[in-house]
């Protein structure tokens, strides 16, 4: 295998891993020889993701994970800990959108769900990673914001205010913790159809938004994932504190 992608003896944790972008990262980990503890609270999603992980089902760790709940992501970085010694790597992926509306409309409720999950669930996440590496002196934490997260998203406003927190606390972490030999990025996908897309799922929706980028079309999960693999990769040592912009060409307008 070669080096760079060679997760062997690493220890990831990954939120969100129910279906989506923390499936095909969680499948993608695995197949590279990391052993993996998920979260989702889809519980049934959990057990298809790890059913397809096959014989290497064994390299996983799955349990219910609410991002929302500050107990929840404790237990996720203690079940890595508890299971496999170790935490060296945290993907803090969980997160939900909301439907499209106009900043004037925009709704309490709305906002809370977004901070809880979008923003609380982030920082409840690395509270708890973070303590862990330290026990260590190493690791490597990986935020899913949005190419919301570093521009406007008309009709977005909520969770582009949730994604932009997100890489506000990337950074944070970033100049806080690199001197202790942790390391803190994110990842700003433009629009890929997986379930946070949902109403966004007709191919005339989706033709809609592939407008918006250079290349015409949106990503795939996978090559979303590929990113996200290569930016954990343990030869990617140097990275830290970037938001990086995996969007066909969108933020080069």
């Amino acid at each position: 295998m070669d080096e760079l992608l060679d997760f062997s003896g690493q220890v990831a944790l990954i939120t969100g891993a129910g279906s989506g972008f923390g499936r095909l990262l969680t499948l993608g980990l695995v197949k590279r020889g990391a052993r993996v503890v998920i979260g989702d609270i889809d519980q049934d999603g959990l057990a298809q993701t790890v059913q397809l992980a096959g014989e290497l089902a064994a390299n996983i760790i799955s349990q219910r994970c609410d991002v929302a709940s500050e107990q929840d992501c404790k237990a996720m970085a203690d079940s890595a800990i508890g299971h496999f010694g170790r935490l060296d790597i945290a993907v803090n992926n969980a997160g939900v959108a909301h439907e499209m509306t106009a900043l004037h409309l925009l709704t309490e409720q709305t906002m809370d769900r977004q901070w809880d999950i979008n923003v609380k669930g982030v920082l409840f996440g690395m509270k708890y990673q973070i303590a862990a590496m330290l026990t260590k002196g190493s690791g490597h934490i990986l935020n899913v914001s949005s190419m919301a997260g570093i521009g406007g998203a008309p009709k977005g406003g909520a969770y582009a205010a949730a994604k932009h927190a997100v890489a506000g606390l990337t950074k944070t972490a970033a100049v806080e913790y690199a001197r202790k030999g942790i390391r803190c990025n994110a990842i700003c996908p433009f629009y890929s159809p997986t379930g946070i897309l949902k109403g966004h799922d007709s191919p005339e929706s989706q033709a809609q938004l592939a407008r918006g980028t250079p290349i015409k079309r949106l990503a795939q999960p996978q090559e979303i994932v590929n990113t996200m693999l290569l930016m954990l990769s343990p030869g990617n040592s140097y990275m830290n504190g970037q938001t990086i912009a995996v969007d066909g060409g969108v933020s080069a307008w």
